[in-house]
């Protein structure tokens, strides 16, 4: 696919997880033009059910496409793909780059043979999830649990403000208390937000532990999709968010160490 060198990638998310994925994109694409859509207005994803989910980021991804023209797009959070990810594909022309719970290497790294998927409520409890441990994870035992708590610690922690280890614990109290909680050594994070608290989890684990997530999976699928296409900025990236600007602002230093100090409205 032929697209103009300056069409921006449209990197789309609930709220600031997707910075995981954008410093893995910048790494291997560090010319693509990129335009970072942050949904504050909706966050969190995780408390909504299915049918809000699929409706909004569907409206939203067509609205953005249409002002933005970017040659792809990128879902770049656990809840939106599995549960919209067909949808928008259906009515857009735009290329969809999902993100999916990394289950299939994690189900390969297991040497106990138990791994945890770890994300929000509404991602945990996807057929999705059911299809991905169906393929991937035979004769391993995954533990699945939904820490949607853990989102609002993340962007927390982005602001700058203090989160504590006993806070992230408390959110994997349920987990832990699941039979064969003790066997788990890999650890997948199926929400774009949790590589943000990566200090905290292992130190709440008390145990070594392998975590796994999609983000470098995300980079590189992107990689092969433009692979033919030529990159060329026009301006510096911008950020956008459906939210209030003012409190959007209160993450500049977040954005600005991915490369970003021009945030707007959308």
């Amino acid at each position: 696919m032929s697209a103009e060198p300056a069409a921006p990638i449209l990197l789309f998310d609930s709220g600031v997880g997707g910075l995981t994925g954008l410093a893995e994109l910048r790494r291997l694409l560090p010319h693509a033009p990129v335009i970072y859509a942050a949904d504050m207005a909706g966050l969190p994803y995780g408390a909504k059910s299915e049918a809000e989910v699929a409706a909004r980021v569907a409206g939203l991804l067509g609205r953005m496409a249409e002002r933005y023209r970017p040659r792809l797009i990128t879902i770049a959070c656990n809840t939106a793909s599995t549960i919209a990810l067909g949808m928008v594909r259906e009515v857009l022309e735009t290329p969809i780059v999902g993100t999916v719970p990394a289950i299939k290497p994690a189900a390969a790294l297991t040497r106990t043979g138990t791994f945890a998927v770890l994300g929000t409520q509404a991602t945990v409890r996807q057929g999705y999830v059911d299809r991905l441990e169906a393929e991937f994870a035979g004769g391993k035992r995954m533990l699945r649990h939904g820490a949607g708590g853990l989102v609002t610690l993340a962007e927390a922690k982005l602001r700058g403000e203090a989160v504590s280890v006993a806070a992230v614990r408390a959110e994997l109290a349920g987990l832990l208390a699941q039979d064969g909680a003790g066997d788990i050594d890999t650890l997948v994070l199926a929400c774009t937000h949790f590589p943000l608290l990566e200090a905290e989890l292992r130190e709440a684990f008390g145990r070594d532990i392998t975590l796994v997530d999609g983000a470098a999976g995300i980079a590189r699928r992107i990689v092969d999709l433009t692979s033919d296409q030529q990159f060329t900025r026009t301006g510096p990236d911008y950020a956008i968010t459906t939210g209030s600007l003012s409190d959007f602002q209160t993450l500049a230093p977040a954005f600005a160490a991915q490369g970003i100090s021009d945030l707007r409205k959308f």
